[in-house]
C-alpha cells in the first residue's frame, strides 16, 4: 500500500503512455478541488455574506459519466461554504472535505475514509495550495489543472485541461481520464498518437480497393442513337459548298 510519506516523483515528470492508461484504469476515485475548479473562482456577496457561486452543468455530467464508469467523485476545500455542500449533495458525492488548510496534510484522513491507497487517486486543483496534495497524488495518480490554473500548478500536473476553472475543467479532465481507461472517446492525448500514422482521409472520399481487387472495367461505350430516335441536324458536304 502506498503512502504519503513515500517519497514524490519530480513534479511536471511525463508519463509514458502505458503508465497513464494503467494509472486510469485503476482509478475509483477522483479528488477535486472546489474554488477555481468546478467554479470561475468568483464568489457574490451580499450584506448577508457569501451569496453565490457558479457551477458548470457540464462537470456535473463529468461526474455522472465517471459514476457510470465506476470512479467516484469528492470534493477537498479549504472553504466551509453551503453552496458548495448544497452542490455536493446535488452531484451525489459520497466524501466532501471542507476547511480543509492543509490538503496534503490530510491525506492519510481521505485515505482512512475512503478505505483506498494513494495509487487509487486522481487530483484536479488550480492554486499554490493545490502543489503539496497534487505532488503527492502524482506520484502514483493522475493529476491536471485547469487551463487558467496557476503556472506552477500547470507545471507539476500531468494533464493541462483545455477549459477554464469552472467553464468545463473538471469534464476535460473526466473525459481525458474515461479516454485512458477505454470506455469513452475523451480528448485525444498527443503523445498517445503513433509518430507514423497516416492523415485521416477526407469524410467524402472513397474507400480504398482491397490489393488484391481486380482492375476496374473500363467505361461502356457510347451506345449510337436509333434511326427513329428523331431528326439530327446534318450538314451535307454540298450544303458546305454551297
Amino acid at each position: 500500500m502506498t503512502t504519503i510519506l513515500d517519497p514524490p516523483v519530480a513534479a511536471g515528470t511525463s508519463l509514458p503512455a502505458a503508465e497513464r492508461r494503467a494509472r486510469a484504469r485503476r482509478l475509483p476515485l477522483v479528488l477535486t478541488d472546489s474554488d477555481g475548479v468546478l467554479t470561475d473562482g468568483g464568489v457574490y456577496y451580499s450584506d448577508a455574506g457569501e451569496a453565490l457561486r457558479r457551477f458548470s452543468v457540464r462537470d456535473g455530467m463529468g461526474v455522472e459519466r465517471l459514476r457510470e464508469a465506476g470512479v467516484a467523485t469528492a470534493i477537498i476545500t479549504r472553504e466551509r461554504s453551503s453552496c458548495v455542500e448544497r452542490r455536493a449533495a446535488k452531484l451525489r458525492l459520497p466524501h466532501l472535505f471542507l476547511g480543509v488548510q492543509d490538503k496534503a496534510a490530510q491525506l492519510p484522513r481521505v485515505l482512512a475514509e475512503t478505505g483506498l491507497a494513494l495509487d487509487a487517486l486522481a487530483y484536479i486543483g488550480d492554486d499554490v495550495n493545490d502543489l503539496g496534495i497534487m505532488a503527492a497524488v502524482g506520484e502514483r495518480g493522475l493529476t491536471a489543472a485547469p487551463a487558467d490554473a496557476m503556472p506552477e500548478l500547470l507545471a507539476a500536473c500531468h494533464y493541462r485541461c483545455a477549459a477554464r476553472g469552472g467553464h468545463g475543467a473538471f469534464r476535460d479532465f473526466a473525459e481525458w481520464i474515461l479516454g485512458l481507461r477505454g470506455g469513452a472517446s475523451g480528448p485525444a492525448d498527443p503523445r498517445d498518437a503513433p509518430r507514423d500514422a497516416p492523415p485521416p482521409a477526407p469524410r467524402d472520399a472513397p474507400a480504398p480497393a482491397p490489393r488484391d481487387a481486380p482492375p476496374p472495367a473500363p467505361p461502356a461505350a457510347r451506345q449510337a442513337a436509333p434511326e427513329d430516335a428523331g431528326p439530327v441536324d446534318r450538314i451535307d458536304e454540298e450544303d458546305q459548298e454551297r
